[in-house]
């Protein structure tokens, strides 16, 4: 077996996310090696009350000094580079990248990668309000020749309330999921001709089943990926 990569999991936010990072990272490079092989991983978990307070209060440069400061952690642990278990706080992402040396893998950068694999040029985005409402989201696809469309003020509000009250405490519910459904829907009848789960906890709710039709960009999917090649990388 060859010597892999440290990745360092900056998470707690939430902690199905990050669970499901370190699950999915596991199960790629077992998938490679077989055996008992798992990922050589650090995990950097933060207290996600103190960044929910921050994000509700648009207090971004207290989120970004917490983050940072968690992110340095990792770096001298001994990771090799570092990903993020989150969409919503890669708006912070370049206060994390000018203090680190380390590499670190933006989740829309390779988002991005798949849907123009798709030949696709404008995607509808379900995440968190700030990431649906805040240039930081929509710029980086546009600097990809990526356009985005983003549900309405009310569906907004719904999408939002769900992730926070719902998905981040592990509670999926059918009505949810409907809700969701039906605000896909009407992204794809209006430009959207791919759609970008754009919270990593999205994918406990919705799935590519649900609307074959569709192509679904699961972000926390495509992020794990591209971390484990990079773990198998020399």
């Amino acid at each position: 077996m060859d010597e892999l990569q440290t990745v360092g999991i900056l998470g707690g936010m939430s902690s199905e996310s990050t669970i499901e990072y370190y699950r999915r990272i596991d199960a790629g490079i077992n998938d490679v090696y077989g055996d008992h092989a798992a990922g050589d991983l650090l995990i950097r978990s933060v207290n996600f009350a103190e960044i929910e307070r921050c994000i509700r209060n648009e207090q971004w440069d207290t989120a970004a000094g917490v983050l940072t400061e968690a992110a340095r952690d990792l770096e001298r642990g001994g990771a090799d580079f570092l990903i993020m278990a989150t969409n919503t706080m890669h708006k912070v992402a370049p206060q994390l990248t000018d203090a680190l040396s380390i590499p670190f893998l933006h989740i829309v950068d390779v988002t991005a990668d798949a849907i123009l694999a798709e030949d696709i040029q404008t995607v509808g985005v379900l995440g968190t309000k700030t990431t649906m409402e805040a240039p930081f989201y929509r710029d980086r696809f546009a600097n990809h020749g990526i356009e985005v469309v983003v549900p309405d003020a009310e569906q907004r509000e719904a999408v939002d309330s769900i992730i926070f009250d719902e998905l981040t405490n592990g509670l999926v519910r059918e009505d949810s999921k409907e809700r969701y459904l039906s605000v896909i829907d009407t992204l794809t009848a209006k430009e959207a001709d791919g759609l970008v789960l754009g919270c990593t906890e999205i994918e406990m709710l919705v799935k590519q089943s649900d609307r074959p039709d569709v192509p679904m960009f699961d972000t926390t999917a495509l992020h794990t990926e591209r971390a484990i090649e990079r773990c198998l990388s020399e």
